[in-house]
Parts: structure tokens; C-alpha cells; sequence
């Protein structure tokens, strides 16, 4: 008995001494987690209790093994953390689970991860690493999973990766990886997840993937892979997803596709290059719910989907796909579809037999520019999911029913270009969230009724090319949202109704076409930002009105063809017109001749008997001629005497400004004119004698003009400053001093100025610029979307936050860079211009202020005007109350310019004023509001069903989006406070915003 118990004793001591950590096995761990706290930001304070006070295994996200009390998993996913990610996470050699995903780590992944053989999951998603994959991850030999999706990695897939043959789970989606897939990771014999989509992978799909026989989903989406799909994937009978859209992969799909993979999901191969049919053993495929196919080149007859009772998406669009309504009449099986997208083929058959039985809870459908005849059916009203429905480009007759408006979530309704007819059903005012409505080139008989008002959500309303009657409704001049409002071709009468003045966001306007009757209204002059006017071929009287002089965003003006009279406006020489036709009307009077006019063809004045003058080109008669061929012989020489005194003066007065010019032009940097030479009559010449055809932009103290250098033919951009305009000297002055020494790739750079007389002697200066052949962001912002011919320009969320840190990157420089710091003073989107890769440039520094003066030259600059000048609406508040110049008044501009970037509205708004600014107007919405009030030319419902179409699965793709707008204006908001003391500085800008499109790259649009 004693020896057992004495042999009791010794076990459990063994026990104890073995199973109790030693200070030494734990301080190898602390140690490598003390290093990797100092190289992480924590801003929310997550690793507070990794200190020495409190327990290893109970600091926060650690978690350690029951035996021997080492650190086995490590997570701190989402925790909003940033830095670096230390090589001492090398040394934590018990580690089996890593998991640092959804925060803003950067630099590169540390090779020293390879030391952990026991490593079994590594979650690296959605940071900000960079770099090239490591090759030692190939040592981590347990390894099951494997993300790193949404990081900036660069390089090639490694192919000792390969090594890795417990994979499971392989993700290296949304980074910036190139080269080809290598074929040694046809040796994932356990892989069941391979995602590589998003990247500039090209080549081959390797054939060795066939022995992948575990294999359920492949996603290589969104790459320059070419070739054919090797027929060794087409066996592996565990597949639930290929998606390889959007590559150039080409060839035919296998007859038996659906026999051979009988458990596919989901199919994705929409713009490539595939040829030939659908298999018809598509049919076998029962749990089918994901069948992308569109953008390619693929015909004949499509196969019956009658077994797809799982069907969710059909997108079939853009092909060649025979008529045939096997297919229609097939889908009425598929319960579960919620989109279908079939436009641009040539389906046909009767609409309304078929439609009527397919799934109620169908949400997306596109079937335009097809061969569909018959009628809506009468019960449309079903389908109460709905939110998109476009018919648009078919054979279609009938009546819209009344039952439409019971599809209370319709938002986009397109049933133009068919044979439509009856009137349009008062039910339409139920579509409360309805944006588009599309019902032109119809034969729609009766009046609009002005049920249609309720629609308050509207942005384009098309009625053109139909056979409608009565009057325009006042209540459709009640829509404030309305951009767009086409009804020419119609039948119309009355007048415009002077309720025109509410819509302030209106771009296009066209009623030509129309027997509308009475006076243009003068409230028309406060649809401000109207960009085409047509109303052409009508019966309105009287003048154009004086408020017109308003409309300064006009580019096309079209009032041919009415009882028109008075004189033509001065003030449309000032405007920006690509098209001005006044033909055919009763106008009187002396034609201006700038402008618009001064290349105008006769064609758009002919049918006006009683107008005269004009440039010579119209040949149109002198005002000032008389049939008195008599005159007094003194006269005639007094007359002469009067000329020859008047070339002396003008002699006397030309030598005098010559050698003035001499004398007071700015001692500007030799720099300037080191790369051209221009004089007066040079930039004549390249601007075709200052032609309208030319004319690119009108500012504060002049004009722009395109020009072409005759040296090297080299587009430039010329403003001509008219000398008239008080402040144009001081500002000629101040910009060249503002760009003579700078140099950013973000700023317009200054080629030449040109200072001296003109053919008349008098004063003439100019400043030449590289030209950017994209325009200003305000022409991107609010674009002419009516001109016809002309594809709209539309700038999408990355474009704009790229162009938001190309924009901070140039004032941060200005600010913190430059030997003398510079205040530019009057940042807004029209001085924001963009070159042919829509690289943003900010120029114009007419009105740039110096911070620390150092030359009697900057002192005459800086204090040339007592009184600030800038752009309503982007003026810093303290301005206003007298403050210098100041680094925060341009944060503050800057912040109002992302603001409206984001949300589409100026700052100066009409619904702005008061106690609501734009400032106010986005701050009281965020978070929850943010969607609400984005630009809605961005679309982000369009733009996230459009990448879901031709991707499944996605990760957290919604959420990042929202995510990334929300923090965009968070930086806006911090930007545009009203205390100077509390915005951002423009480093911190830059840091932020690189920060948020990091973790956004490749994620979103």
C-alpha cells in the first residue's frame, strides 16, 4: 500500500510540473504580442488589456491551448485597426488560427508567417496589404484556409503555394495580382473554394485543375483570361459555381455540360468571346439558380428550363438567340426568378400569353429591343415586386392598364418605340418611387393627366412622339426632381405654364413640335441649370424673355419656327452655345456678333426679313445704310480731314500703350517662356481669329479658347483676358506669379504668357496653358444628357474619390510643398479640370494669395486688393467677417467640392438658405441617410445589381460600398466646419482619402 501511494505522489507531481507553463514558454509568446501592439494602430483602445496586469490567456481576442497554455488562435477580426502587421507574429509557434481580417493593416505580409507549421486558418481580408504574396507561406503545411481578398497585393501567385495540399478554402480576389495561374495548384487535392477574381490574371485556365475532384466553386471573374475552359473542369461532377465572366475566354460550351456537372448552382460566363448554343442538357441542371450568359456571341435555339424550378437569375442578354418561345413558355416552372435580363436578342411570340405566368416574385425584367408582339396583360398588377420594367424596341399594341399601379416598388418604366395606344392610365400616380418613365415614340391618344405630379420622385418623364392633346399640366412643373422632360411630337396646346420656375434641377427641356400658344413665361429665366431648350415649330409670341439672361448653362437654344419678335439678346453672345437656331420667327434689329454668332450659319436666322448686320459671313444688310447717294462736298472733306486726325491719334495712341506695355509688364520667371513664345498674333492665329468654334470656357476676367500649336501641333488652352473687366490685371499678375515656380502633377501647368497690343493698339495679355482635354468636374457633374448623338459622361464613385485625392494631393502641396506657401482662394468644380485619363488638374489661381512674403514682388501681389474675391457658396464663413487668407479657408472649399461631388448639389442650391447649407444638409443625414442623398446619376442600386449579375458569390460588397460613402463624407463634413480651428488639415485629407479608396479598390465599381 505504501509503494502505491508513493507511486501516486510521483505521477502527480510529474503531472503538475508538465501541464503548469513556465514563465519562459509564455514570455515568448508576450513578447511577440507586445510587438505586434507597437506596430498597431488602435484607435479604439481593442488590446487595452495586452499589459502585464492582466493574464496572457485572458487578453482580449487571445485564445490559448488547455495543456500547455500557449497562444493558439489570435482574432481580432473588425476591429477597426490599422499599422503594420509585425514579423514577431512569426514567433508564435502554437498558433493555429490568425485572423486579422475587415481592418486597414498595411505593408507587406510577413514571410516570417511561414514559420507557423501549425497554422491552419489565415483570414487577411479586407486590409490594405501590399507587396507580394510570400513564398514561405508555402511552409505553413497545415494550412486549410486562405483569404487575403480585398488587399493591394502585387506580383504573380506563387507556384510553391502549391505545396499546400490541405487547402480548403484558397481567396485572393480584389487585389492587383498578374501573370498566369500557376499549374502546381492543380495539387490542392482538398481545395473546395478557389477565388481569384478581380485581379489582371491572364492565360490559360490550367487543365491540371481536373484533378481539383473536391472542387465546388471556381470564381475567376473580372481578369484578361483567354483560351478555352480546359474540358478537364467540365468533369468535376462537385461543382456548384463557375464564374469567369468578363475575360476573353472563347470556344463553345460541351453538349454535356448539364450531365457532367449534375450539382451546378450557378454559371457565369457573361463578355467573353463563347460561340454556339446552349447545351441542351442545360435542362438536367435542377438546382440551377445563377445562369449568366450575356455579352457573347452565342445563338440558336435555347433549350427548355423546364426543371429550373430554382431559377433566381436569367441574364441572356446581348446574343443572338433565335425566336422561339420554347424558352418563354418554359420559364413559368422557375417559382423563385427574380430577374430576368433577355434584351437585344431576337426572342418573339405573344408577350402577354406568356408573361402572365411567370413568377410574381420576379423583380428585374429587361426584354427591350427584342420581337415581342401582343398586348401588356391585364394583370400586371401582380408582379407587386417589381421595381424595373423595360419593353422598350418591341411590336407591342394595346393599352397600358390601369393595373399598373399597383407595382408600388416600380422605379424604372421603359415601353417606348412600340404600338401602344389609349391614353395614360391615372394609376400612374401610385408609382410614388418611380424614376424613369419612358413611354415615347407610342400612338398614346388623350391628355397627360396630372395625376402624374404624385410621382415626386421622377427624373426623366418621356412622352415625345405620341398623339397626346390638351394642355401641359401644372402639377408635371410641380416635380422639382426632374431632369429631363421631353414632350415634342405630341399635339399640345395653351401656353407653358409659368409654374416652369420649380424645376431647379432641370437639364433638358423640349416641347418642340407642339401647337403651344402664347408668350414664353418669364419664370422659364429660373430653371437655371437648363442646358437644352427646344421648342421649335410651335405659336409662341411676344420677346424672348429678359430673364433668359439667366440661363447661363445653355448650350443648345432652339426657338425656330414661331411668331417670335423684338430684338435677339445681347446676352446670348456671352453664353457657351453649341447650337443656336432662330429661323423662321419675326426678330428685328441689329444681329449681335460675338459668340455664338460670329461662325453662326445663315440658316439659323433665315425667315427674320427685318433683322440686319451681323458678321459678313450672313450677308445680312447694313443697319446703318442709306439710299442718299447726294452729299455735301464740305462734308466730304471734313469727313475725310476727321479720319486722317483720327489714324494720327490712334498712331500716337498705339506707340503710346507699345512702349506703356514695355515699361509696367510683370518681371515674370525666365521659366515661363522656356518651352513656346507666343505673341499676339500667333495666339490669333492658333484660335482660328478668336472663333466661337474655339471657344472652350468664359470666366470672370476672360475668355478660353482652344488652340493648336502650328510648332509641334500640341493642344494648348488660351485665356484672353479682357482687359475691361476690373481686377483682370491684378489677376493676369497674380497667376503668373502663383504657377511660375510650381510643379505638380495635379496642377495645370502654366506653358507661356503673352503680354502687348493688338491689331487696334490696345492692351492685350494672355496666359497659355497645357490643354485637358476632358473639360472641368462641373462639366462632368452636370452634363448635357439631351444632346443627341452624344453618349452622356457620367463619372462613377471611384472616378470621383480618385479625382477628390487628386484635388487634396495638388492643395496639399500648394499649402505645405511649395518654397512660398499658396492659398489658392477659390477652389470649385469649374476650376477643376481633367486631362484625357481623367487625372484632375486644379488651375486658375487668378485669385491665389502668398503666406510668407519674401520679395517686393509677392508683398505688390498679396496686397493688390483690399477687398477678397471668390465663388459664392465655397467662400470660407470667416472671410466673410474679414479674416486674411488662411490654408483652412481652402480646407473648407475643398470640403464643400466633395460634398457636392457626392450628392450632385452646388452648394448654392435652391434649397439651400436660411439655416440649411450643404454642410447641414449632409451632416443631419449621415450615417442612415447616406444613400438617400448621394448623387443619384451614381446609381449604387444600378451599379451593385450590375456586378451581381455577372458574380456570385460576392463578400460584403453593399456594406463596403456604403461604408466608403459614408466615410467620404465624414471627410467632407470635417473639411466644411464652420470653426476654422476644427477642420482637418489637407495631409491628413490626403492620408484619409487614400486610406478609404484602399480599402475600397476593386471592391465596388
Amino acid at each position: 500500500m505504501a509503494y502505491y501511494n508513493l507511486d501516486k505522489i510521483f505521477l502527480l507531481l510529474f503531472l503538475f510540473t508538465f501541464s503548469t507553463p513556465s514563465k519562459s514558454d509564455n514570455m515568448t509568446d508576450i513578447e511577440a504580442l507586445f510587438a505586434i501592439k507597437n506596430e498597431i494602430l488602435d484607435p479604439f483602445e481593442s488590446l487595452i488589456t495586452w499589459n502585464e496586469s492582466v493574464p496572457l490567456c485572458q487578453w482580449h481576442g487571445v485564445v490559448c491551448g488547455t495543456r500547455n497554455q500557449r497562444v493558439i488562435e489570435l482574432n481580432l477580426l473588425d476591429h477597426k485597426l490599422a499599422g503594420v502587421l509585425s514579423p514577431f507574429v512569426g514567433n508564435l509557434s502554437f498558433l493555429i488560427r490568425l485572423d486579422i481580417g475587415n481592418n486597414t493593416i498595411s505593408g507587406n505580409i510577413p514571410p516570417e508567417l511561414g514559420r507557423l507549421t501549425s497554422l491552419r486558418h489565415l483570414y487577411l481580408q479586407n486590409n490594405s496589404f501590399y507587396g507580394e504574396i510570400p513564398v514561405n507561406l508555402s511552409f505553413c503545411s497545415n494550412l486549410v484556409e486562405l483569404w487575403a481578398y480585398k488587399n493591394n497585393l502585387v506580383g504573380v501567385l506563387p507556384r510553391e503555394l502549391g505545396l499546400l495540399t490541405k487547402l480548403k478554402y484558397f481567396d485572393f480576389g480584389y487585389n492587383k495580382l498578374i501573370g498566369e495561374i500557376p499549374k502546381s495548384y492543380g495539387n490542392f487535392s482538398s481545395l473546395l473554394e478557389m477565388y481569384l477574381l478581380d485581379n489582371d490574371l491572364e492565360g490559360k485556365i490550367p487543365d491540371e485543375f481536373g484533378k481539383l475532384k473536391s472542387l465546388e466553386i471556381f470564381d475567376a471573374d473580372f481578369n484578361w483570361l483567354s483560351g478555352r475552359i480546359p474540358s478537364s473542369l467540365y468533369n468535376l461532377t462537385s461543382l456548384k459555381v463557375i464564374d469567369v465572366s468578363f475575360n476573353q475566354l472563347e470556344g463553345t460550351l460541351p453538349p454535356d455540360l448539364g450531365i457532367n456537372l449534375p450539382n451546378l448552382e450557378c454559371l457565369s460566363i457573361s463578355e467573353n468571346q463563347f460561340t454556339g448554343s446552349l447545351p441542351y442538357s442545360l435542362f438536367n441542371l435542377t438546382g440551377l439558380a445563377y445562369l449568366y450568359v450575356g455579352k457573347n456571341d452565342l445563338g440558336g435555339r435555347v433549350p427548355r428550363f423546364d426543371k429550373l424550378h430554382n431559377l433566381y437569375i436569367l441574364s441572356m442578354e446581348n446574343n443572338q438567340f433565335d425566336n422561339d418561345l420554347t424558352l418563354m413558355s418554359s420559364l413559368t416552372n422557375a417559382t423563385n426568378l427574380n430577374r430576368l435580363y433577355m434584351q437585344n436578342n431576337a426572342f418573339g411570340g405573344t408577350f402577354h400569353e406568356f408573361f402572365s405566368n411567370l413568377s410574381s416574385n420576379l423583380a428585374f425584367v429587361d426584354l427591350s429591343s427584342n420581337q415581342f408582339s401582343g398586348h401588356i396583360p391585364i394583370d400586371i398588377g401582380k408582379f407587386v415586386n417589381l421595381e424595373e420594367l423595360r419593353l422598350s424596341g418591341n411590336q407591342l399594341t394595346g393599352i397600358i392598364p390601369s393595373t399598373i399601379g399597383k407595382l408600388y416598388k416600380l422605379r424604372y418604366l421603359h415601353l417606348s418605340q412600340n404600338r401602344i395606344s389609349g391614353s395614360i392610365p391615372f394609376s400612374i400616380a401610385n408609382l410614388s418611387l418611380l424614376t424613369e418613365l419612358n413611354l415615347d415614340h407610342n400612338n398614346l391618344r388623350g391628355r397627360i393627366p396630372s395625376s402624374v405630379a404624385k410621382c415626386q420622385s421622377l427624373l426623366y418623364l418621356n412622352l415625345n412622339q405620341n398623339n397626346l392633346i390638351g394642355s401641359i399640366p401644372k402639377e408635371i412643373c410641380l416635380i422639382s426632381s426632374l431632369v429631363v422632360l421631353n414632350l415634342s411630337s405630341n399635339n399640345l396646346t395653351g401656353a407653358l405654364p409659368k409654374e416652369i420656375e420649380s424645376l431647379k434641377n432641370l437639364l433638358s427641356l423640349d416641347v418642340s413640335l407642339n401647337n403651344l400658344n402664347g408668350e414664353i413665361p418669364s419664370t422659364l429665366g429660373s430653371c437655371v441649370t437648363i442646358v437644352n431648350l427646344t421648342m421649335k415649330r410651335n405659336l409662341f409670341h411676344g420677346i424672348i424673355p429678359s430673364t433668359f439672361s439667366s440661363l447661363k448653362s445653355l448650350q443648345v437654344l432652339d426657338l425656330s419656327r414661331n411668331k417670335l419678335s423684338g430684338m435677339v439678346p445681347k446676352y446670348l453672345e456671352g453664353f457657351a452655345l453649341h447650337f443656336l437656331n432662330l429661323s423662321f420667327n419675326d426678330f428685328e434689329g441689329a444681329l449681335p456678333q460675338r459668340g455664338i454668332f460670329e461662325n453662326a450659319s445663315v440658316d439659323s436666322f433665315v425667315g427674320n426679313p427685318r433683322i440686319c448686320g451681323g458678321v459678313p459671313g450672313l450677308k445680312l444688310p447694313n443697319c446703318n445704310f442709306s439710299h442718299s447717294k447726294k452729299m455735301n462736298f464740305k462734308l466730304v472733306i471734313l469727313v475725310i480731314l476727321g479720319i486722317l486726325g483720327l489714324v494720327v491719334m490712334v498712331c500716337a495712341f498705339f506707340f503710346y500703350r507699345f512702349e506703356r506695355s514695355k515699361r509696367t509688364f510683370p518681371s515674370l520667371d525666365n521659366n515661363l517662356n522656356q518651352l513656346i513664345a507666343m505673341s499676339y498674333q500667333s495666339i490669333l492665329k492658333v484660335t482660328n481669329g478668336f472663333s466661337t468654334s474655339n471657344l472652350i470656357g468664359v470666366g470672370s476676367y476672360g475668355y478660353v479658347y482652344k488652340g493648336i500649336l502650328e510648332t509641334d501641333g500640341k493642344h494648348v488652352a488660351i485665356k484672353v483676358l479682357n482687359l475691361l473687366q476690373y481686377g483682370a490685371i491684378k489677376s493676369f499678375i497674380a497667376e503668373c506669379e502663383a504657377l511660375r515656380n510650381v510643379r505638380h502633377r495635379n496642377l495645370v501647368k502654366l506653358l507661356t504668357a503673352c503680354s502687348g497690343v493688338d491689331y487696334h493698339g490696345n492692351e492685350f495679355k494672355a496666359l497659355v496653358y497645357e490643354f485637358m482635354a476632358n473639360g472641368s468636374l462641373e462639366d462632368w457633374l452636370y452634363p448635357d444628357n439631351s444632346r443627341p448623338n452624344v453618349q452622356p459622361r457620367r463619372l462613377g464613385f471611384l472616378q470621383r474619390m480618385n479625382i477628390a485625392i487628386d484635388v487634396a494631393s495638388a492643395i496639399h502641396y500648394l499649402h505645405n510643398d511649395c518654397q512660398i506657401s499658396i492659398v489658392h482662394c477659390d477652389l470649385k468644380p469649374s476650376n477643376i479640370l481633367l486631362d484625357n485619363e481623367l487625372v484632375a488638374h486644379v488651375g486658375d489661381f487668378g485669385l491665389a494669395r502668398f503666406l510668407h512674403l519674401t520679395d517686393e514682388t509677392t508683398c505688390r501681389i498679396q496686397t493688390s486688393s483690399s477687398t477678397f474675391k471668390g465663388s459664392i457658396g465655397y467662400i470660407a464663413p470667416e472671410y466673410g467677417m474679414g479674416s486674411e487668407a488662411s490654408t483652412q479657408g481652402d480646407v473648407y472649399s475643398f470640403g464643400i467640392v466633395l460634398l457636392e461631388m457626392l450628392t450632385g448639389k452646388r452648394p448654392t442650391d435652391d434649397m439651400f438658405g436660411g439655416d440649411l447649407s450643404l454642410h447641414d444638409f449632409v451632416r443631419n443625414a449621415m450615417p442612415d441617410g447616406a444613400l438617400e442623398i448621394v448623387d443619384p446619376v451614381l446609381n449604387f442600386e444600378e451599379e451593385e445589381i450590375s456586378r451581381e449579375r455577372s458574380q456570385i458569390p460576392r463578400f460584403m460588397r453593399r456594406q463596403k460600398m456604403v461604408e466608403g460613402l459614408i466615410s467620404l463624407f465624414g471627410v467632407g463634413i470635417d473639411c466644411s466646419m464652420y470653426d476654422s480651428s476644427k477642420r482637418k488639415n489637407m495631409k491628413e485629407v490626403v492620408r484619409e482619402l487614400c486610406s478609404i479608396r484602399d480599402s475600397l479598390v476593386g471592391c465596388t465599381i
